[in-house]
């Protein structure tokens, strides 16, 4: 590609770029356990670029976040080492989310946002660097051409807020090549081409970049399907099988520093800091004194990670079945002595007391929203499983209400689930929550942290209004 470039010389290290436009597999041998780490390093990233981008951030807010993101996320021990971590963990993420359209479409949209956003950050002569190995064919406007357009050029650059620059090399461009530059009447026009400033050049190669990306996935895909996946079974598919859907918060198995509850509080804590999802489950479990095997897995493991102890889940589980047997004993259902004998085992088994004696951990917001209950079924999430209606009558029992409700509904709209769950928990405690809610278990801690704080400043406030008191009494 032919462009004009500046008068003043550029070292080799200034040049160079650590951007890759991941054209090709590296040829690397590979430890098991860094293609696993650097993956999951990486889909921090890309989970912090998708809800940066479904919280509405503007573009400044976005370029930040993808730098720090990638900053704390993408390190590593060995300076020499960082490109090659960069390369091996797109390409075992293409592996990942090659294998569905709607997992090519996420993975696709992420990556081009992250490439946007590292390609700004890149300087004037790295870009070019890598607009050239890009080969596009687009040539730098001559002399006699830009001075035939510069008055309309200068307009342009006047009326969305730039100074006009002599210097600028421009690049004219079909304008079908940048439609958000068009869309945003960010460049100027003229018989079906549009002219490109050089700060603006961003648009023209991440259209190209994802353009590549998307036939790469496709072709990943068949790849997969017809060789890899049957020849890795053993090795590398039971690994990319579960990044797609691996958490990658905290720990829940262990109650944390404010979870511990008994018997007693239950109720009172499941109006105020349960999540809707096990809110949902724990009032049909006092309604109807059943759930299914998948409601009782979800909820049950959600209660053993907020402090539930292993004698109370027995006691309330227990008491729960055999209520409806007392109501209604001709139905057959669950007595206190066949709890024992069928069900106390399963309550058991997760707390790792029987079987393998493992310590499940609960479910996290990724694997409940990927469930797909059947009919009778209450788990799974209610803002991807609920209709409009019974999902607004639930929130506003929650106290959500007018433009909160209307941005919450808004989310579910575009499939933003932890997104809707996180400013639900915003308008109920009237705080924000900068970390999103990615657990069931995390918006019950963060709950109790807040309810907590605002009894302790009470308290003291209250405190200090006696001791106000008293100074004037005696």
């Amino acid at each position: 590609m032919e462009i004009i470039r500046s008068q003043k010389k550029t070292s080799d290290d200034e040049a160079a770029s650590n951007l890759s436009l991941y054209r090709r597999a590296p040829d690397l041998e590979v430890r098991l356990d860094d293609f696993e780490l650097y993956a999951i390093d990486r889909l921090r990233v890309l989970r912090g670029i998708s809800d940066g981008l479904s919280r509405g951030k503007r573009p400044d807010e976005m370029e930040k976040l993808v730098n720090e993101l990638w900053k704390t996320s993408m390190r590593h021990p060995d300076a020499t080492q960082l490109i090659n971590k960069d390369l091996i963990s797109h390409f075992v993420l293409r592996l990942v989310y090659c294998r569905t359209e709607e997992l090519r479409k996420w993975f696709l949209s992420m990556e081009t946002t992250l490439f946007r956003y590292r390609f700004r950050l890149e300087n004037p002569e790295s870009q070019r660097m890598l607009m050239t190995e890009f080969q596009l064919p687009y040539k730098a406007l001559s002399y006699v051409e830009y001075e035939s357009v510069k008055d309309k050029l200068v307009q342009v650059s006047r009326s969305i807020g730039q100074s006009s620059n002599f210097d600028t090399i421009f690049f004219k461009v079909p304008f079908e090549e940048v439609p958000e530059l068009v869309a945003n009447r960010r460049v100027f026009l003229l018989k079906g081409n549009a002219y490109v400033a050089m700060n603006q050049v961003a648009s023209i190669v991440v259209s190209h970049f994802r353009s590549n990306l998307s036939k790469a996935l496709v072709l990943t895909n068949r790849k997969w399907t017809s060789t890899i996946k049957e020849q890795e079974k053993d090795r590398l598919t039971p690994i990319v099988e579960a990044l797609g859907s691996s958490y990658l918060g905290p720990d829940y198995s262990q109650p944390t520093e404010f979870t511990d509850i008994s018997l007693k509080d239950i109720d009172q804590l499941a109006n105020s800091s349960f999540p809707l999802c096990m809110r949902h489950l724990f009032n049909k479990l006092r309604d109807d004194h059943h759930l299914k095997h998948g409601g009782r897995m979800q909820l049950g493991l959600f209660l053993k990670g907020v402090g539930l102890k292993l004698e109370d889940a027995l006691a309330f589980w227990r008491a729960e079945f055999s209520q409806k047997a007392k109501v209604d004993y001709a139905s057959g259902k669950i007595g206190s002595e066949r709890f024992d004998k069928e069900y106390a085992y399963a309550v058991r088994h997760n707390y790792g007391k029987e079987g393998k004696r493992t310590d499940y951990t609960p479910y996290s917001c990724q694997k409940i929203i990927s469930v797909n209950p059947s009919v009778g079924d209450h788990h799974g999430c209610p803002y991807r499983h609920f209709s409009e209606e019974n999902l607004r009558a639930a929130l506003a029992k929650m106290g959500v209400a007018g433009h909160a409700m209307d941005d919450v509904m808004d989310k579910v709209k575009n499939r933003h689930y932890q997104v809707a769950c996180t400013m639900t928990f915003e308008a109920v405690h009237a705080a924000s929550c900068d970390t999103g809610i990615n657990h069931p278990n995390q918006y019950f801690a963060q709950s109790r942290k807040l309810l907590e704080s605002k009894v302790v400043i009470s308290e003291s406030d209250l405190n200090l209004v006696l001791s106000f008191n008293r100074s004037f009494l005696f």
